[in-house]
């Protein structure tokens, strides 16, 4: 029998907490130390880009000059100011994240249940263990119904262990061993509930005792960080190469070795792609803050991406389709039926007390899970003040669900009587088993729970029963049952679920809904989500099924009900096998892996277990499948502007790598130094990683297949189409150039016309690669504050460098005239239309090469 608490478990008051928290400090241990501005500064110091560009400082002020020297100097100083910046708010934002993938404990304070970050409990708080919890500090048991823990982090051993309720006992109180009132810090719950005093936190608790770390998890790197990495060591390669030649071959023909260097650490600035992973890094770290916006925290990055590619939505029904608030709409018993409803009249039926009783009687006394609450919301409106509710009797046994049987049963025992009552509640069907009624009646049972379960209710058949004791049978069937009568309960839809369910079809995703409820209620839910489900498959029937013949099932049907957890195992892997890029939703101990085994898993926040939370990729914090559909939609849109960027750096450092290569070859005159090559990496850096990082989705985005998950992010198009706008940019500055020398300006004015160009050529990049899909001048007008200012900086910083002396002469201008800006306008803007000339022309070939294939 399971001793009733020490004292009513009301828990600390909140003044109280607060006293003892300040007093022993947050419930955590020791953890990795965020990065500070002088951490960010020496990391930055060690980027490859920064050190040329003080070489080069170092190398002006060893010739002698001075100016050139403090200008450059000075630009990697402001260089380190943005990657201040620019890290700091990632190291902010990655914070948040943390915060929100902090532990949560349920925890009782001034009587009251509320859910609160594990690193605010303290020693005395009562907690609240359920299934699949991590238990959140060292802690005794007060109350436990058939509670098992996994202690196998403090002790090796990976078979669970019994805990009861019982006194302090110090002189044992160690992990492991069957029958210990304690519960340890880090271990999880895997059978049962109950309620615990917590008695150390922190460095105080067991695990902190023995410095066990949990860690993290360091997973493989994902196709980005692969991708990206390969990249950025091809060109790395390449530049670093040719800049060793070009300084090599310079110093030999013009026997200027200071130069020489000079136009080699020019080159290998222009080459170096160090935006690359900075862009991985904030798109990534960005999309999964504004993914949390939506109520869904990403917990690996890897899965963002795969938003875009997903083409099935496998879901549960109840919290995630529905609101999960349920009501009892329908009792029968005894060939009656009695409608609920919320309005209505006062009194039950007498036929409808006992039926009423003991689905009470099977449930938890306070309860969490919605079913049991609605059985005492209407136990407590219709039966207060009568003999039909036992607050005095003590719970002395139980029998909780398991997957060969799907029923539960309570015994309780009253002050005066000897005898057990015993109360079970379930599916229909397998407290029908319980009771061992005849065939015919089991038949009129089916129809009455059809009939229910044809209105969208769920429904749950009630028994009572009697022991005598004292020793407890193993088995529910061991005991005399009598069937009681169903109860149907409503759970209505979450509002906005059939347009999210449109949006998905529209968009090529499929929504599998996958639930252990009567196929009848699934199928009567599915319609009014707007979910096919004319082919249904039950549980019972795909455990008769192979591999090959699931596997064609599959590919027709939307709705699987009566489905066991260990089943949605099997159906994940079964449409991933069909080539399907598989997310998955789960919350519960026995989902966790189909969750691992899916593509995107996607855990409940909201009622999920800290077990699934921890396999899934994503944690759906509202539990509201809406939030979902919204994710998969932000995902296309990152996974779009990551492409945009990637496309939008190929083509910059295309004409940067151009200008600073062709001169030398040709035996001209140099066209850009390191100080140009920094004014530009000034424009290219926020534009890569924040402007594009901000532009709004694309027209149509939901109305578009899924993105082939085999696709590269860099895949030879995207490559291709920004050497090739680069390549149009290249052409129009060395045009210019060729013009202002040709035409005696002068090689200083020639050189102001071609940067002019140049910069102007980058904005006209920034514009093309705004849209994937669309034209540029067309894409100009979407909103993007990131972008104005860029543009204004950018425009305001080049009028500066062009008019005012001291500037001039450091970047080696002449005065241009206003002819001469014109040209070097009239050239950017022409380049700009080249490109855009591309860009239909090749939007045009591949709607046709569609239409032909269709």
């Amino acid at each position: 029998m399971t001793p009733r608490p020490e004292a009513g478990p009301t828990g600390l008051s909140a003044a109280a907490a607060a006293e003892r928290l300040l007093r022993d400090g947050p419930n955590e241990l020791a953890r990795e130390r965020r990065r500070g501005p002088f951490r960010i500064v020496l990391d930055a110091v060690r980027e490859p880009m920064l050190q040329l560009l003080l070489a080069a400082g170092v190398l002006y002020l060893i010739v002698g000059d001075l100016a050139e020297a403090l200008i450059l100097l000075a630009f990697a100083v402001l260089n380190v100011v943005m990657v201040v910046v620019q890290e700091s708010r990632t190291e902010r934002t990655l914070a948040a994240l943390k915060e929100l993938t902090a532990p949560h404990a349920l925890v009782v304070r001034d009587g009251r249940r509320r859910r609160m970050p594990a690193r605010d409990l303290v020693e005395g708080d009562v907690i609240v263990l359920s299934e699949g919890d991590r238990v959140p500090a060292d802690a005794r048991l007060l109350e436990a119904a058939d509670l098992e823990a996994d202690e196998s982090l403090l002790t090796g051993e990976s078979a669970p262990v019994r805990k009861t309720p019982g006194p302090d006992q110090s002189a044992d109180r160690r992990p492991g061993g069957d029958g210990s009132p304690y519960v340890w810090s880090g271990s999880m719950v895997v059978r049962g509930s109950g309620l615990a005093r917590v008695s150390a936190t922190g460095a105080r608790s067991e695990i902190g005792r023995i410095g066990t770390s949990l860690g993290t998890v360091t997973s493989a790197p994902g196709p980005l960080q692969v991708q990206t990495r390969r990249l950025v060591v091809v060109f790395a390669t390449l530049g670093i190469g040719a800049s060793v030649v070009l300084a090599v071959a310079y110093g030999l023909l013009h026997g200027d070795w200071v130069k020489a260097i000079l136009a080699g650490i020019t080159l290998a600035m222009a080459t170096l792609p160090e935006e690359f992973p900075l862009v991985l890094t904030i798109f990534l770290v960005l999309g999964a803050w504004r993914i949390s916006k939506n109520n869904v925290l990403a917990r690996r990055s890897a899965s963002i991406e795969a938003l875009g590619a997903a083409t099935v939505l496998c879901t549960d029904k109840t919290g995630t389709l529905t609101l999960n608030r349920m009501s009892v709409a329908r009792l029968r018993t005894g060939g009656e039926e009695l409608a609920i409803a919320e309005q209505g009249p006062a009194d039950l039926p007498e036929a409808f007390h006992q039926l009423v009783e003991f689905a009470i009687l099977a449930s938890r006394r306070d309860p969490y899970d919605p079913m049991e609450r609605a059985f005492h919301v209407l136990g407590n409106r219709f039966l207060a003040d009568t003999e039909h509710l036992h607050a005095d009797w003590v719970l002395a046994h139980g029998y909780a669900l398991a997957p060969e049987l799907l029923a539960m049963s309570q015994a309780w025992q009253s002050r005066s009587g000897d005898r057990y009552v015993i109360a079970a509640k379930g599916a229909p069907e397998a407290v029908a088993d319980l009771c061992h009624l005849p065939p015919d009646r089991v038949e009129t049972i089916r129809a009455d729970v059809a009939a229910l379960a044809g209105e969208g209710l769920r429904v749950l058949a009630v028994a009572r029963g009697a022991y005598d004791g004292p020793d407890w049978p193993d088995s529910q069937h061991a005991f005399d049952f009598t069937f009681l009568g169903l109860l149907g309960l409503a759970d209505p839809l979450r509002p906005g679920v059939p347009e999210a369910i449109r949006a998905c079809a529209e968009a090529g995703i499929r929504v599998a809904m996958i639930t252990g409820d009567h196929p009848a209620t699934a199928r009567a839910i599915a319609r009014q989500a707007g979910i096919a489900a004319d082919d249904l498959l039950t549980g019972a029937a795909m455990a008769d099924l192979d591999d090959t013949a699931l596997a064609s099932r599959i590919r027709h049907t939307s709705v699987f009900a009566r489905i066991m957890p260990e089943q949605k195992l099997r159906l994940v892997q079964a449409f991933a096998a069909d080539g399907e890029v598989v997310a998955m939703t789960g919350d519960g101990v026995n989902d966790a892996p189909s969750l691992k085994a899916a593509h995107i898993g996607v855990a409940m926040g909201g009622r999920g277990t800290d077990v699934a939370r921890e396999a899934a990729a994503l944690v759906l914090l509202d539990d509201d499948f809406t939030s979902l559909v919204k994710t998969v939609r932000l995902g296309r849109r990152i996974d779009d502007n990551l492409r945009k960027a990637i496309s939008y750096i190929l083509a910059v450092h295309v004409p940067i790598a151009g200008m600073s290569l062709v001169p030398v070859l040709l035996g001209w005159p140099l066209l850009l130094g390191p100080i140009h090559v920094v004014f530009l990496e000034l424009i290219i850096d926020p534009v890569s990683s924040i402007v594009f990082e901000a532009e709004p989705e694309e027209d149509g985005i939901m109305a578009r297949p899924p993105r082939d998950p085999k696709a590269p992010l860099f895949s030879l198009a995207l490559v291709m189409r920004g050497l090739l706008q680069g390549s149009v940019v290249l052409a129009a500055a060395l045009a210019v150039f060729l013009a202002g020398v040709g035409d005696r300006h002068g090689e200083d004015v020639a050189r102001g016309m071609a940067f002019v160009t140049l910069v102007l050529g980058n904005l006209g990049l920034v514009m093309a690669n705004r849209s994937l899909g669309s034209s540029g001048f067309r894409a100009a007008l979407l909103p993007n504050k990131a972008l104005g200012f860029v543009l204004l900086a950018t425009v305001l910083a080049l009028v500066l460098t062009i008019e005012v002396p001291w500037l001039r002469d450091l970047f080696g201008f002449a005065r241009l005239g206003a002819g001469q800006v014109a040209e070097s306008i009239g050239a950017a803007v022409a380049g700009a239309v080249v490109i855009e000339s591309i860009g239909m022309a090749t939007r045009w070939l591949r709607r046709r090469k569609a239409g032909q294939s269709s």
